[in-house]
């Protein structure tokens, strides 16, 4: 039987794109230095490349799961823009306390709960256990950990913070930390070729 393929998931704001609270207009959506570069050369080496995302902005009530499309084809755009692409926008919409149903519940993709990539992973013919995550949060990486992808912190969005303030209560270490994405994507490779 053979392996799937190896992807890399990425959280969107704070890894991708700027983090500015909630993300809510195409106006404020803007791509950190080097990460259409970084994706590019994912895209290259042969890793899917995909977004994993919370998104309780949804169950909150501050945007609605249309504009939250919206805001992903302006994603995928501005990518294209660099001559990078993603293979899949994975989000969860759900908050567990606040918000309406359909949206406030306790769900399975809501991260760090592995359900999205378990979902891409179906999707996409993916090996998670070859697999990366690269976040700016260590939920990021939980929910890679717990299927057993490697993960790698990034240093942008709220890494630095998550790094000074938070590390003492992490149950685990993350595989890498890297001051951005593409610093991580080139880890990724490194590591990948290394077997």
């Amino acid at each position: 039987m053979t392996k799937g393929h190896v992807a890399v998931f990425m959280d969107r704001d704070g890894t991708i794109c700027e983090e500015v609270g909630y993300l809510d207009s195409v106006e404020r959506l803007r791509l950190l230095p080097r990460s259409g570069a970084a994706i590019k050369l994912l895209n290259a080496r042969g890793f899917k490349a995909v977004v994993v995302t919370n998104q309780s902005g949804v169950a909150r009530g501050y945007f609605s799961e249309a504009r939250l499309q919206e805001l992903h084809a302006e994603l995928f755009r501005q990518l294209g823009q660099e001559g990078a692409f993603l293979d899949g926008i994975y989000y969860c919409p759900h908050h567990p306390s606040e918000g309406e149903e359909p949206y406030r519940k306790i769900c399975e993709c809501r991260k760090p709960a592995p359900g999205l990539l378990r979902k891409a992973a179906e999707d996409l013919d993916l090996d998670l256990t070859l697999s990366y995550t690269v976040g700016d949060r260590l939920a990021d990486l939980e929910c890679g950990q717990r299927v057993g992808a490697k993960g790698v912190l990034v240093l942008s969005g709220y890494g630095k913070e998550e790094l000074q303030f938070q590390k003492e209560k992490w149950g685990f270490q993350p595989s890498f930390i890297a001051g951005d994405l593409y610093e991580a994507v080139r880890w990724i490779i490194g590591n990948a070729e290394r077997g």
